[in-house]
């Protein structure tokens, strides 16, 4: 392996008003974030590789949420279940997660416990052990996963229908992160190699350093670490445009005793600053018990019992989805109605100053709550450079929320609902049932 180990400091962000990322950039490619807080004796250690379900190719989806599963497997130097081992008895704590557009590890452990987090992430990114034997099992553990979160789940079968009707199934962003099964049941520990050498190398990584600590003292040990891993030098695949949104319907009849229902529409990406707009209208049509679709629909009219929107904060495409489930003997299509008079709304007529003032505020609540802590810091920092290309966008987009005016609303509402709506309706699913009388 070569030997470079040198961390250059590449720079100085400003994170809130006290706080300061310094930036590193060692010859492989590998970029250290390192934020100094002193107010907890901890560290928070993430690993945030730039891959996720959309790096994946037709016929291998689910390749990045295997290899999330596998990387606690074992190691050259580590046998399997050291990794956990030694952070549990280290007083720490590890996890991880793989989405759309990355997989991110993590450790949280005492402030005095880094080199121990930064000699296993090293390890792991350049030494994972793939064993047939253990591929497999793994992939066992990943089709039970799917049974209990896709096919046994009604939101998870509605969520999978809901954006490969958006953006197609054969689009990155249309099929599912979990993978489809039969890609799942084909994939060889030779598939996970390939993938682990692609996408699992300093060039496809940031690392972020919270709590603590000295930056030079952690840029030093992180050099000595991973400098000498080599680069993949694998450019990461280009995102595909999507194919022009088209008005689609689906009904799935699923084992629930009331019906439901699913919209969708194509929203801005989460670094477009009208994502926070979409956010807010979101956060008016559902967002508490004061929000006008739970206020209408669950109070009111009690036609249901739950009412939720969210908008993806995906790198390149997003959607703005809308939620209902009704009430048991209650037909969907009545709150349906109620709710497209409610969003009919967004577009012709200005949301009140009061009312968008309760919902910036709940907002900010919100996001002040995700940085109270070391590890919740560290989390928006990677995320925020993963997806926005900007590890303090945390506090861009506070101010985003702030900016956001009645008149930047109704513009955003007629541009999201404007445009072709994906349905997914959930309808009962009918068993049938035979009774022997007595002769």
């Amino acid at each position: 392996m070569p030997s470079q180990s040198r961390a250059t400091h590449a720079g100085t962000v400003p994170f809130g008003d006290r706080l300061r990322i310094e930036r590193y950039l060692l010859d492989n490619g590998l970029e250290l974030l390192v934020l100094p807080d002193p107010s907890a004796a901890i560290v928070s250690y993430h690993s945030w590789f730039r891959v996720g379900s959309r790096d994946e190719a037709r016929g291998k989806t689910g390749q990045a949420h295997l290899l999330e599963h596998l990387m606690f497997i074992a190691t050259e130097r580590f046998a399997e279940g050291e990794f956990d081992r030694l952070v549990e008895q280290a007083g720490g704590e590890s996890n991880a997660a793989t989405w759309v557009d990355w997989t991110y590890y993590y450790e949280n452990l005492p402030a005095s416990e880094l080199p121990l987090a930064i000699d296993l992430e090293a390890e792991r990114m350049s030494r994972l052990v793939l064993a047939a034997p253990r591929v497999k099992s793994e992939k066992s553990v990943v089709l039970s996963e799917r049974r209990d979160r896709v096919e046994d789940d009604i939101d998870g079968a509605v969520s999978e229908a809901l954006y490969a009707a958006a953006f197609g199934r054969g689009h990155p962003y249309g099929w599912p992160t979990i993978g489809w099964e039969r890609d799942i049941r084909g994939f060889t520990a030779r598939d996970c190699v390939g993938f682990y050498r692609k996408h699992y190398a300093p060039d496809r990584a940031t690392l972020v350093v919270a709590g603590d600590i000295d930056p030079r003292a952690v840029a030093r040990r992180v050099a000595r670490a991973y400098g000498p891993i080599p680069a993949s030098g694998a450019a990461r695949p280009l995102v595909p445009a999507p194919a022009r949104p088209s008005q689609r319907s689906r009904t799935l009849r699923l084992r629930t005793p009331t019906e439901k229902v699913a919209l969708a529409w194509r929203a801005p990406r989460f670094a477009d600053p009208d994502h926070a707009a979409a956010v807010i209208l979101g956060q008016i049509l559902s967002g508490g018990r004061s929000a006008r679709l739970y206020r209408e629909l669950v109070q009111s009219t009690e036609l249901a019992t739950e009412v939720r929107a969210s908008v993806a904060p995906f790198e390149h495409h997003a959607l703005f989805d809308l939620w209902i489930s009704a009430r048991e003997g209650v037909r969907i299509d009545r709150a349906l109605r109620l709710a497209e008079r409610a969003i009919a709304r967004l577009v012709g007529e200005l949301v009140s100053a009061e009312e968008l003032d309760k919902v910036k505020n709940r907002l900010e609540l919100g996001f002040l709550a995700a940085l109270e802590t070391i590890p919740g810091k560290a989390e928006q920092i990677g995320f925020s450079r993963l997806v926005a290309g900007d590890p303090a966008h945390a506090f861009r987009r506070l101010e985003e929320y702030r900016r956001v005016s009645p008149a930047d609303l109704q513009r955003v509402a007629a541009a999201i609902f404007g445009g072709p709506r994906v349905t997914i309706r959930v309808e009962p699913r009918v068993t049938r049932s035979s009774h022997r009388g007595a002769a």
